[in-house]
C-alpha cells in the first residue's frame, strides 16, 4: 500500500507508541451491512417460497418480521446479545404464525446465514488488513454474526470475539477486555477501530483502550458528539487510519 495523507485525520491525543495490537469491529467497518443483509433476506425468502409458501407470504407484507423480530426480542430477552438467534426464532414465529412448520426454522436460517456470509468489502478493506497485520497482531470484536473465516477475511487475524459466542457484546467492558488478554495485552496497549460511536468509541474508551472512529460518511461527523469522551483518532477511511498510524 502507498500511503498519500489523507482528506480527513484528526489525531489529538493519540499515543501511537503505546499501540501494541488493534482490534477491529467487522460490520460496516470493512463491509457495509445493509446490502448484505438485504441480499440474504431476499435468499431466505426464496427459500421460503419453496418450503413454506404460507410464511413466504406472510412476510412479503412489509414490517412484518420486524414486527416478528421485535416481539422475540421482548420475550427473549436473554438472546438480546445473540443475533443469530433472534433471526431464528423470528423466522420459527412466523412459521407458527402462518401455521406451518416450526421445524423449518432452522434450514431456513441456514440458507439465510450462508448468505449473510458473502460480504463486498469495502474497497480500503484489505489493503489496510495487509498493512496492519504486518505491523500490529489484529483481533476481531464484532456483535453482529459474520464469520472472520466464511467471509474471506480471517487471516488477518489473530483471534475474534463476537457476542454471542462471547456471552456479552459491545459496548460493555468484558468483550474489549478478553479481546486485548488473547493477544497478551492490557487494554491500555490496544486501538479498537469501528464505525459506531457508542459501541465502539464509546465502549472501547470506557474498557481502557484507544479509540479510532471511522467515519465513511461525512455528515456522521458534523453531528454533535453526544457520548462523553471523545476517540483519539478520526479517519474517513482504512487507508486514512493506517496513514496517521504510519506518520507518528
Amino acid at each position: 500500500m502507498t500511503l498519500e495523507t489523507p482528506a480527513l485525520a484528526g489525531h489529538d491525543g493519540l499515543d501511537v507508541k503505546r499501540i501494541a495490537a488493534i482490534s477491529l469491529d467487522l460490520d460496516d467497518t470493512l463491509w457495509p451491512i445493509w446490502p448484505t443483509i438485504e441480499r440474504a433476506e431476499r435468499v431466505l425468502h426464496a427459500w421460503l417460497l419453496r418450503e413454506a409458501p404460507k410464511t413466504a407470504e406472510l412476510l412479503v407484507t412489509p414490517g412484518v418480521l420486524r414486527e416478528l423480530r421485535q416481539a422475540t426480542e421482548r420475550e427473549r430477552s436473554d438472546l438480546a446479545h445473540d443475533l443469530s438467534a433472534l433471526r431464528r426464532e423470528s423466522i420459527r414465529a412466523a412459521l407458527r404464525h402462518a401455521g406451518e412448520d416450526p421445524a423449518l426454522a432452522d434450514p431456513a436460517f441456514d440458507a439465510f446465514f450462508e448468505e449473510r456470509q458473502r460480504v463486498e468489502l469495502y474497497e480500503d478493506a484489505l489493503p489496510a488488513l495487509k498493512w496492519l497485520s504486518e505491523r500490529y497482531p489484529l483481533v476481531a470484536i464484532s456483535n453482529g454474526n459474520a464469520d472472520i473465516h466464511r467471509t474471506g477475511v480471517g487471516r488477518w487475524f489473530r483471534t475474534a470475539f463476537n457476542a454471542r459466542a462471547f456471552g456479552s457484546g459491545k459496548p460493555h467492558a468484558p468483550i474489549f477486555r478478553a479481546a486485548a488478554a488473547s493477544v497478551g495485552l492490557l487494554p491500555r496497549d490496544v486501538l479498537h477501530v469501528g464505525d459506531d460511536a457508542a459501541l465502539d468509541v464509546a465502549g472501547s474508551l470506557d474498557a481502557g483502550m484507544q479509540a479510532a472512529w471511522l467515519v465513511r460518511d461525512a455528515d456522521d461527523e458534523r453531528k454533535p458528539w453526544t457520548h462523553g469522551a471523545r476517540p483519539q483518532l478520526v479517519v474517513p477511511n482504512l487507508h486514512a487510519l493506517c496513514m496517521a498510524l504510519d506518520a507518528q
